[in-house]
């Protein structure tokens, strides 16, 4: 099985180009950006807001370059092999969910970065799937409540995510035009 870019890793790259948000931030951009933009019209370095490139900036660049590959294979592969790159699960919850809540805005924002997506025209999924991606960047953890019950419906939020991310990509490119190779 192919080694993916690991969190912690992107987290590196990230600090070394000196972009200060969330890496889940980052990857839901690039991930939104993928579902209405074809991978080599997507610059990695461009979707930093705040970049500025200090040293090490070269090894970062091509890692950011590598994880637009992985996430666009994984979106485009008969595997659904895609995942939301997300703290690992030793990470404290209200960390892991901080994360989740930024990878869905970074999502939000990279599907809004194309062409305008007009929602008349998309699937009542697709719309669903939009929405509750905007619930979820205001996602946090009540102290009182279970842990374990919280563990459960993060686990639950994350394969929402996954999914719901593979079905905008699938239902976007589905409806692009195709192109003659």
């Amino acid at each position: 099985m192919k080694e993916f870019l690991r969190y912690d890793e992107l987290a590196d790259a990230l600090s070394r180009l000196g972009f200060p948000q969330e890496p889940a931030e980052y990857h839901g951009a690039l991930c939104g950006a993928l579902c209405v933009r074809e991978p080599a019209e997507i610059d990695p370095l461009r979707l930093l807001e705040g970049a500025k490139g200090v040293a090490g900036g070269e090894g970062a660049a091509q890692a950011l370059d590598r994880l637009r590959g992985e996430s666009a294979e994984a979106f485009s592969g008969t595997e659904m092999a895609f995942e939301p790159l997300l703290p690992d699960d030793e990470e404290e919850l209200a960390r892991r969910v901080r994360a989740l809540s930024a990878w869905c805005e970074g999502f939000l924002f990279g599907l809004a970065s194309g062409k305008p997506l007009s929602m008349k025209s998309v699937s009542p999924e697709l719309k669903e799937i939009v929405r509750d991606f905007t619930e979820f960047t205001r996602a946090g953890v009540d102290d009182d409540d279970d842990g374990e019950i919280e563990e459960n419906a993060y686990a639950e939020l994350v394969e929402y995510i996954r999914v719901g991310a593979q079905l905008v990509y699938l239902e976007l490119h589905e409806r692009a035009p195709s192109r003659v190779h």
